[in-house]
């Protein structure tokens, strides 16, 4: 006679879910992604052409705390690495470029949406300031956010803010929210009595 010693299967669900597959979430991230790049790019434009401020310096006015004030950031984050040549300006943007498809690449492959929605961010900010840098030669920034004389940021544009967001989200995942690993399968076994 043979028996069988297989566990049965249950029909409830498991109490851990099952995390998604490798790309679930690859539909969100380039929408947020596009959507982030195209809302960049028009307020980008909006402040250039309507509101004609296309001079460095040129100011408009909104709050006592928040005003557009043109500048132009030839550099990365905090205006370092100035690339003040043309050879430099091509050289930062295919380093950015780089960095925009490496980010893109994990997007692809992340599982966690909440690493996507972050990445999304970072990717679709660095794809905005990559096109300034090649129709300008530098990064359109005029976002300008200061207490009095007290500037707590340098000033920015929206696709700086989104790769802030962005990279704080990932941290914050990181370091906070433990994922529990997958759970294994086990393997059915029969034996011959």
């Amino acid at each position: 006679m043979v028996e069988s010693h297989a566990p049965m299967k249950s029909n409830m669900p498991s109490a851990a879910p099952t995390p998604a597959p490798a790309g679930h979430h690859r539909k969100l991230g380039l929408a947020v992604a596009a959507a982030l790049f195209i809302a960049d790019q028009l307020l980008k434009y909006i402040v250039l052409v309507p509101m004609g401020m296309k001079e460095l310096g040129a100011t408009h006015y909104f709050l006592p705390f928040f005003q557009f004030t043109m500048t132009h950031n030839s550099g990365v984050a905090l205006g370092m690495f100035g690339a003040t040549t043309d050879t430099a300006r091509w050289i930062l943007t295919g380093i950015t470029a780089a960095i925009a498809l490496f980010v893109a690449t994990w997007m692809w492959r992340e599982k966690a949406r909440g690493d996507v929605i972050g990445l999304a961010l970072v990717l679709g900010g660095a794809l905005g300031n990559i096109v300034d840098r090649v129709r300008f030669g530098y990064v359109v920034d005029f976002l300008d956010l200061h207490f009095g004389s007290f500037r707590p940021f340098l000033i920015f544009n929206l696709a700086d803010a989104a790769i802030t967001v962005g990279v704080v989200i990932l941290l914050l995942r990181a370091f906070l929210i433990k994922e529990e690993p997958a759970p294994q399968t086990e393997k059915l076994e029969t034996e011959d009595a």
